[in-house]
């Protein structure tokens, strides 16, 4: 097992209202003259209610290109990112010179040196800290992060590991995509950080660490021919997204099964599960998810909350909701909870927690 020990976000501090950032997109990307009746009810209907920017709102007109917001992306990405790792790093109550890896995910910017790499001297991590940067796995990459740690922990029980997800969804804006799809991503998605701090079992021993979550399994699960449920087109202008009207059926019609047959494999089934742990990928998802599951609405209560004051982070979204959960008074010693995401393949990513 490994243990989850603590979860730092961090959120840019330029907070709009939906109704602001739906004003703003339609000017930028449908023009004053445009009927915008469908833009008004796409963004809507995604439950959202506050956003966070990477930069003030003012100061989109004058990205002029995708250069332009790479460089913003990566500025602003590294100083989120070290908020939120030095943040979770209090929490758990170590030093930067403790890390022995730290795996970044991103898929809204590009960097080379990677985030992880201009963190090192501003964090104060050990020259031959590991370093592992993950792209491309989109919403999934919280879930999948942790999942991945966990599975390198496993070798290294005595190590501490860093996950850190940047996501900075707002710097992908295309002011010439007037689609559908463009117009749901531009309601739905908003920019944050997170970072969670894993060790292995036998760190977490000696550590003496409160009550909380140790990772138990973790399974993942790609689905053939779903290659354009989800994902970016990239190009001269950077970050086109592809988001099919069918990601929610994609997530009916399997993730039930995946999951009791995931369960099923530890002698565990749905209704063993008393804490869900997941990804807000917006309300129809969260909609076929309940449905699939088999569970009650407000066992997603956590995550309908997330999406209304913060909107979807891409991968960070799935650790905000952890670290929600582990601001709350525990659940009983030994309980089971499911941390989940889905995202870009199309796929899922699925981790057994225990209490």
């Amino acid at each position: 097992m490994s243990r989850i020990a603590a979860v730092g976000t961090a959120l840019p501090p330029h907070r709009y209202a939906q109704r602001t950032l739906t004003d703003a997109f339609a000017q930028i990307a449908l023009g004053e003259q445009a009927d915008r009746r469908v833009l008004d009810r796409l963004h809507e209907a995604t439950g959202v209610e506050f956003r966070h920017l990477a930069l003030p709102l003012e100061s989109y007109a004058e990205l002029d290109g995708f250069g332009a917001s790479n460089d913003a992306f990566i500025e602003v990405g590294t100083d989120l990112g070290e908020t939120a790792a030095r943040r979770a790093l209090d929490l758990a109550g170590l030093e930067p010179g403790e890390v022995d890896l730290i795996v970044t995910t991103s898929v809204t910017g590009v960097a080379a040196p990677s985030l992880d790499a201009r963190l090192v001297p501003r964090l104060g991590l050990r020259p031959d800290v590991k370093r592992l940067p993950i792209f491309g796995l989109g919403c999934v990459a919280g879930a999948a992060g942790v999942a991945r740690v966990h599975d390198l922990l496993a070798g290294e029980p005595g190590a501490v590991a860093v996950l850190l997800s940047v996501e900075l969804c707002s710097l992908t804006i295309q002011r010439d995509d007037a689609s559908i799809a463009n117009q749901v991503g531009s309601g739905l998605f908003g920019d944050g950080a997170a970072a969670v701090v894993l060790v292995g079992d036998r760190r977490a021993a000696a550590m003496g660490l409160p009550p909380g979550p140790s990772v138990i399994a973790t399974r993942s699960r790609l689905y053939p021919g779903t290659e354009r449920v989800m994902g970016w087109d990239i190009g001269g202008s950077g970050f086109r997204i592809v988001l099919a009207a069918s990601v929610a059926e994609v997530v009916e019609e399997h993730l039930g099964h995946d999951v009791t047959a995931f369960l099923g494999d530890h002698d565990l089934k749905i209704d063993d599960i008393g804490t869900w742990v997941a990804h807000p990928g917006g309300p129809k998802v969260l909609h076929a998810m309940t449905r699939t599951l088999g569970i009650a609405p407000d066992a997603l209560g956590r995550t309908w909350r997330s999406l209304a004051q913060v909107g979807n982070l891409s991968s960070a979204s799935v650790l905000h909701v952890l670290a929600d959960t582990l601001a709350a008074p525990p659940p009983p010693s030994g309980s089971y909870g499911v941390l989940l995401a889905m995202g870009p393949g199309f796929c899922s990513e699925l981790v057994l927690l225990q209490w």
